[in-house]
């Protein structure tokens, strides 16, 4: 794993993801009762009301389930260093990771030809805005990878 300082970017929530192969692996949990998995880590199951959870990778990859487009800049607290004249429409869905969890993304391709349910995803940092010491805020987000299956 990288460190996010020295890369010269912070992610927009600490314990979201780590780097891994220059990849954002997400970061989840798991209920040692039941095995329910969660997006992002929690403390308590809500299949069986558990305390005793462990944090788990939950990959960098997963199949597309659901999508739609992004067709209007989103409202506060939103940020972004994109200006509303700048705003380009972006996919968003839910990629089913391989514990079955489904995650909601920001999706790479932007048009309905491009967007494929079942299609493999794969994660990439996604930059947001630059901060107030000049570090880039980056979160996860997921594109179609053509050459995988």
């Amino acid at each position: 794993m990288i460190k996010h300082q020295s890369s010269g970017f912070r992610p927009i929530k600490h314990g979201l993801f780590d780097i891994c192969d220059g990849r954002p692996v997400l970061i989840g949990s798991r209920c040692i009762q039941c095995c329910e998995h969660y997006f992002p880590v929690q403390k308590a199951c809500s299949a069986c009301s558990s305390t005793e959870l462990e944090q788990v990778s939950l990959g960098n990859s997963g199949k597309l389930w659901s999508w739609t487009i992004q067709g209007f800049m989103p409202k506060s607290p939103y940020r972004s260093d994109v200006k509303p004249e700048q705003f380009v429409p972006y996919g968003v869905g839910y990629i089913e990771m391989p514990c079955g969890l489904k995650v909601e993304s920001r999706i790479r391709q932007n048009t309905a030809d491009q967007l494929e349910i079942g299609a493999f995803m794969t994660s990439y940092l996604e930059p947001l805005y630059t901060d107030e010491e000049g570090m880039q805020v980056s979160t996860f987000a997921f594109e179609i990878n053509r050459g995988e299956s």
